[in-house]
This record gives structure tokens, C-alpha cells and sequence, in this order.
């Protein structure tokens, strides 16, 4: 699997994780006080900086063997 396949799929695991964080807090809590498109929105930021991240760092662990 190229490095880029992999950053995009931890990626969609980081944004998924939002939203069911999102939706066990309404669940359990209460309201969020985020409407449906933003908690979207929330997602799709927190998707974007986990796929950054995971395709950088795993550059800088490939050397250390520890991907």
C-alpha cells in the first residue's frame, strides 16, 4: 500500500472517530450544539489534518522500522 493510500485511510478513520464521538456525546450528554453540517464540516478539518500528519510521520518512522 502506497503512502498516500494509507494517510487517506487514516484519514477517514480520524474522521469517522469524530463522529462517533459526536453522536455518543448527543447520545449520552445531551445536545451538542452543532448542527448536523457542521459536525460535517468538523469532520472533513479533522480528516484533513490526521491524513497530513499520518503522511508525514510515517516518513520519519519508515527508518526506524516502525511502520
Amino acid at each position: 500500500m502506497s503512502r498516500a493510500q494509507s494517510a487517506l485511510l487514516w484519514g477517514l478513520v480520524g474522521a469517522l472517530a469524530f463522529l462517533v464521538l459526536a453522536q455518543g456525546y448527543r447520545l449520552l450528554v445531551g445536545p451538542l450544539g452543532l448542527g448536523v453540517p457542521i459536525a460535517a464540516g468538523l469532520a472533513l478539518c479533522v480528516g484533513g489534518v490526521v491524513t497530513a500528519v499520518s503522511y508525514v510521520a510515517e516518513r520519519r518512522l519508515e527508518p526506524k522500522g516502525r511502520t
